[in-house]
């Protein structure tokens, strides 16, 4: 399988946390500046030529819950892919399974940049929803039937719209989801010198019921760097199932 390489890309709390009351404090503000410096800034030396992240990361920072404007009498559209565009300096692919996200333009601002929209579902998606999408011009891909195909969806990516660097954003169960699967390269993490505490915010990664493994997978360490503010920027290979890791 032809897919991009793919390095995980998260700001987390001291206790793990990825959201939550610590990200309104001055520490999170200063880890966050890194956070972007090494992916949108490219201090990371990763190249991106997009990043993805689920249904409710991109609810949280971008649709925030939205409901889509649907036509349920909408014309029959045809089978397969809808693809627009496949030449932006800069995509967000949003993996939408069910077709929920609430989108009113096909681009996004983050960071400073301008990210055209790519929408990834499976073929429980419904007729208005790819309706939806085509109205507002924003491509979509199907990978799988009722549930996600990740390999699938990374294969697409890559032979049609030629990605060979992505940036995996969450959340926590997209994350353990391509490293369980093997789809994952590089783990980037930069911690924030600063915790809440809570019980009730998600993790790094996380684990959906009996859809997913709790088998341990393991990490090397590539590098560690400080801040002056008090910020960890980590870098780690990921083991894969035959033990080795992926250049």
């Amino acid at each position: 399988m032809s897919r991009p390489f793919i390095f995980c890309h998260m700001l987390t709390s001291i206790d793990g946390k990825i959201m939550g009351r610590y990200m309104d404090t001055p520490e999170c503000e200063k880890a966050g500046v890194l956070f972007d410096d090494i992916s949108f800034g490219n201090r990371g030396k990763y190249n991106m030529q997009g990043w993805l992240s689920g249904r409710v990361t991109t609810d949280d920072n971008f649709t925030m819950y939205r409901k889509p404007k649907l036509d349920e009498n909408a014309a029959p559209v045809p089978e397969g892919d809808f693809i627009t565009e496949t030449d932006k300096p800069m995509y967000y692919i949003s993996i939408d399974p069910s077709g929920k996200l609430g989108w009113e333009r096909n681009t996004l601002e983050y960071a400073g940049s301008t990210a055209t929209v790519i929408e990834v579902l499976t073929a429980k998606a419904s007729n208005a929803y790819k309706a939806f999408l085509r109205k507002l011009n924003i491509s979509y891909i199907i990978a799988g039937e009722d549930t996600l195909d990740c390999g699938l969806a990374l294969e697409k990516l890559h032979d049609i719209f030629g990605f060979t660097n992505l940036m995996l954003g969450g959340g926590g169960v997209l994350n353990w989801t391509f490293i369980q699967q093997g789809l994952c390269d590089e783990m980037s993490v930069v911690i924030a010198p600063v915790a809440d505490g809570s019980p009730e915010t998600p993790t790094l990664f996380e684990m959906m019921g009996r859809l997913g493994s709790n088998t341990p997978v393991g990490f090397t360490l590539k590098k560690a760097e400080t801040t002056e503010d008090g910020s960890v920027w980590l870098q780690y290979a990921i083991k894969n199932s035959n033990g080795g890791y992926r250049e």
